[in-house]
């Protein structure tokens, strides 16, 4: 059981190195090829900080982990929205900037579609494959739409050969790190004597959220709520459509039956919550927060104390 934790413990931490070796090392590259502040902000840092996401989901889909590789996706979402939004807005209060109605619309419909997915008992490769074209579909309309690229572009790019290293490098951290991660939640599923689904819901989902955590609560202690609320909504999108997405084009996936029920209303909530709390406050305040906060503990008690 020690020899687990410490595969998941050093599991999480090659994710989050190789993920941001992965996303500094791609922009470099990119910088140097001339592609444009907007391009790399859409396109290569948002596939570059899920990166963790999309090689656990990946690894625990190709060891026949169904569980773990669905339940990362979900997972996720729910501990966006619920802890982590909910953590950032205990600390300050969060505004949404105009990006909250079309990506927030955007995100209640691509978990829609998932849940009808998830619904249907598998999500096979044209179930991927749709919503990866809607992902492409919406960064190519929010390209030509124009926006602001979340990106610092005032330092010089580094040089090539160290952006290439700084790829490579974070490819290998993340490769590994999800294999580590992968082995060692199964092993303590198995151990505990609950489902892989349970472990992903919670452990797995949790550690690589880390990143989309540290973002939200560095960004409301700064006052720049429309960040936190924003890495969110974009979080959501991304593990549902690019993430569940790729993975079931890759191999399908048997969705195990902890995914129905409770956790399925819970992650429907966890893409309605954002927009309706917005939408009826102006703001997310503190204590919309704690109450976020207290559907995300009350939900994983429940989840935990039915598994054992």
């Amino acid at each position: 059981m020690l020899f687990d934790l410490l595969l998941v413990a050093f599991g999480l931490i090659g994710l989050l190195i190789g993920g941001e070796g992965l996303v500094r090392g791609a922009v470099a590259v990119a910088r140097r090829a001339g592609l444009s502040p907007l391009v790399i902000g859409l396109t290569l840092v948002g596939f570059g900080t899920s990166a963790p996401e999309l090689m656990t989901s990946l690894v625990a889909a190709l060891d026949g982990l169904p569980g773990i590789a669905l339940g990362n996706v979900v997972g996720s979402n729910i501990a966006n929205t619920f802890l982590i939004l909910g953590a950032a807005a205990v600390i300050a209060p969060l505004a949404a900037g105009a990006m909250l109605g079309r990506d927030g619309y955007l995100m209640v419909a691509a978990t829609g579609l998932t849940i009808a997915f998830i619904l249907s008992g598998t999500v096979g490769f044209w179930a991927g494959f749709a919503s990866f074209i809607i992902l492409v579909g919406y960064l190519t309309f929010t390209l030509f739409a124009g926006g602001e690229a979340d990106l610092d572009v005032s330092e010089p790019p580094a040089p090539l050969w160290m952006g290439i290293a700084y790829f490579v490098g974070g490819l290998v951290g993340v490769v590994l790190g999800a294999n580590w991660l992968v082995a060692g939640a199964s092993d303590i599923a198995r151990i505990l004597g609950v489902s892989e689904a349970v472990i992903g819901l919670t452990i797995v989902a949790i550690g690589t959220s880390l990143p989309e955590l540290v973002t939200s609560v560095m960004a409301a202690r700064k006052g720049h709520g429309e960040i936190a609320v924003g890495n969110v909504i974009g979080s959501n999108i991304f593990n549902v459509l690019g993430i569940l997405g790729i993975t079931a084009m890759v191999t399908p996936l048997a969705v195990p039956a902890e995914m129905t029920g409770l956790t399925l209303w819970v992650f429907a909530a966890a893409a309605l919550a954002p927009l309706i709390l917005m939408l009826a406050l102006g703001v997310l305040n503190r204590l919309a927060g704690a109450l976020l906060l207290s559907v995300y503990f009350g939900y994983t008690a429940i989840l935990v104390i039915g598994a054992l």
